[in-house]
């Protein structure tokens, strides 16, 4: 298939006052971003480019500043979509826009009157004797969730940012009109050839594809200084087409800021919150198709397969599954006892501190599989697999660690998932006498994911443990305190160790048993119990010892040894 492209290197001036040059900053892109570091340093860059050594008469007007590509492709309406070059464009914009209200209505030497013309014809239509339409500006955005457009919008206008306004428009305009302020005040004879240097010598490189498609593959190509686009925000422009093919754009649009919102408060450590539930839905499509291999391919080459089918031929299945995806984490995360019983709250309390994100993986493909028209689970089945993945991958973990290693069990399960067959790990149960030993020589280090999660399940055997709220930050507390003299050579065990309040725990940390028991039990004033039952009847004791470490040690790896063999994966 051949692919159409137009790459011409021009100047700011001519792409930016070309006649057909009309801007659209499409309802796909993700909201303007740039900061004032981002505007610093295009302002340095420039600044030094166009007065070399801050001497303007040094300048070499052949000389040239790179300022980066932008990708575009015309659409129907003739305008042109920037698939790329959206930060940098716009605050192009905004800085000729706080030039142009710099020079007022009092300059008017030959010079002022050149350069205000042409900035003229960079931000507004003009007329054929180049006179502009001060209300048809040449770049508008319609970023559905960009709530601040219409400051662009005004500010562009009028030239004008009130200090009440707090966009990042308005907050990078007001920088550019200090930066320009100050450069007219220090260097007013020299004022004209710093916005007449960015027009004429500045230059971008247009890449104007034939279509949307090419223009997306070409940008996933590009690497810039601007902050590039996610595999999410590819994946709404394939959506965004479909649905608008089928007269569904607004509705998308609707959709598709919701479920941003959404996924921005449950997946809050998320590199990109769209990019997470995306990942766990890919899962699902893999069972379906009977993958079982372990290796992964990346996430936009899973999605781009087969020319986005995902996204544009089933997109309304696709998009359906992926909200209502997002709605059952966020029940999660919210710990909704309307859609889950108390005790499969306990159990996602526990798999909240899984040494690996590879159950969130497994139980999304279950929910999909498995939810029936109101979007709930058998409460009975729904524990049974919980528990049964919380047994596997915990000891799993411990003999063989490595997220890479247990793919293959995991992978295998999500088949037998969507295939309508319960979990069972067939052909990985354990060795008994092999794990306990694992067990009885392992470092509990607090830097290995699987200590939290030993003692977080072990805090929820306890049956008058209550559900914690899962924004709790509960660390690694040492009940027989570190500092402690004398110091056993079992301090590290894991008997030694349970989850405790961050802030509890600061305050406990050296403490001797009698009185750490004090702030276990909420007896210090104004200070909370911990909410670790087990905690509350450890101080009960009269002292926490050595003895007690072993004997802890022992009863929580007991505990697990029978919870293994309770789940049938004993061997």
């Amino acid at each position: 298939m051949s692919i159409s492209l137009t790459i011409e290197q021009k100047t700011v001036f001519a792409l930016l006052s070309d006649k057909n040059s009309c801007f659209l900053i499409p309802d796909y892109q993700r909201p303007y971003a740039w900061e004032e570091n981002e505007c610093a340093t295009l302002w340095n860059d420039i600044l030094s480019f166009a007065f070399p050594d801050n001497n303007c008469d040094v300048f070499d007007d052949d000389d040239v500043y790179f300022l980066g590509p932008i990708v575009l492709f015309t659409n129907s309406d003739k305008k042109l979509e920037v698939i790329d070059g959206q930060q940098r464009l716009t605050t192009l914009m905004l800085l000729l826009r706080a030039f142009y209200h710099a020079y007022g209505n009092d300059m008017k030497d030959s010079k002022s009157l050149a350069v205000k013309s042409k900035i003229e014809q960079c931000l507004w239509k003009t007329n054929a004797f180049g006179e502009p339409n001060m209300s048809a500006l040449k770049i508008e955005s319609e970023t559905a969730t960009d709530n601040d457009k219409d400051e662009f919008k005004t500010i562009l206008l009028t030239g004008e940012a009130a200090t009440h306004l707090k966009s990042r428009y308005a907050e990078n305009y007001r920088f550019f009109q200090d930066k320009i302020s100050g450069f007219k005040a220090t260097m007013p004879d020299y004022f004209s050839f710093l916005p007449i240097r960015i027009l004429g010598n500045c230059i971008l490189l247009p890449i104007k594809a034939e279509s949307q498609d090419t223009a997306l593959r070409i940008f996933s190509t590009l690497n810039d200084r601007g902050k590039p686009l996610s595999d999410s925000d590819i994946f709404k422009a394939q959506l965004y087409k479909a649905f608008s093919d089928d007269g569904l754009k607004d509705e998308f649009i609707a959709d598709w800021k919701n479920l941003e919102n959404l996924c921005g408060k449950i997946f809050q450590l998320a590199d990109n919150p769209m990019d997470e539930i995306f990942t766990r839905y890919m899962y699902f499509e893999r069972a379906k198709r009977g993958v079982r291999v372990s290796t992964l391919e990346g996430l936009r080459k899973f999605y781009e397969a087969d020319s986005y089918s995902l996204l544009r031929k089933y997109h309304h299945q696709t998009f359906n599954n992926i909200k209502a995806l997002a709605d059952f984490w966020n029940d999660v995360a919210n710990q909704d006892r309307t859609k889950f019983s108390e005790r499969v709250l306990r159990r996602l309390f526990v798999l909240n501190y899984a040494p690996n994100s590879m159950w969130t993986y497994i139980t999304s493909v279950y929910f999909l599989q498995n939810r029936d028209s109101d979007g709930l689970l058998d409460d009975d089945d729904f524990y049974e697999f919980l528990t049964k993945i919380t047994a596997f991958i915990w000891a799993f973990t411990i003999l063989r660690p490595g997220v890479n290693i247990l793919r293959t069990p995991i992978f295998a399960e999500m088949l037998n998932i969507v295939n309508g067959r319960k979990v069972t790990f067939d052909g990985f149960a354990f060795n008994i006498t092999e794990l306990k030993n694992a067990l009885s020589i392992y470092t509990f280090s607090n830097n290995r994911p699987i200590t939290r999660s030993i003692l977080a399940w072990f805090a929820f055997t306890d049956p008058q443990q209550d559900i914690i709220p899962l924004e709790t930050v509960l660390e690694i507390e040492h009940i027989y305190a570190r500092n402690r003299f004398p110091i056993p050579e079992n301090i590290e065990a894991i008997g030694n160790k349970s989850l405790l309040e961050k802030k509890i725990n600061i305050r406990a940390a050296d403490y001797k048993f009698q009185d750490k028991a004090k702030y276990y039990l909420g007896h210090v004033k104004n200070k909370p119990a911990t909410q670790i039952h087990e905690l509350q009847s450890l101080a009960a004791m009269n002292d926490f010892t050595e003895q007690g470490i072993s004997q802890r040690t022992e009863k929580i790896i007991s505990a697990f040894i029978n919870f293994i063999k309770e789940n049938g994966l004993a061997r």
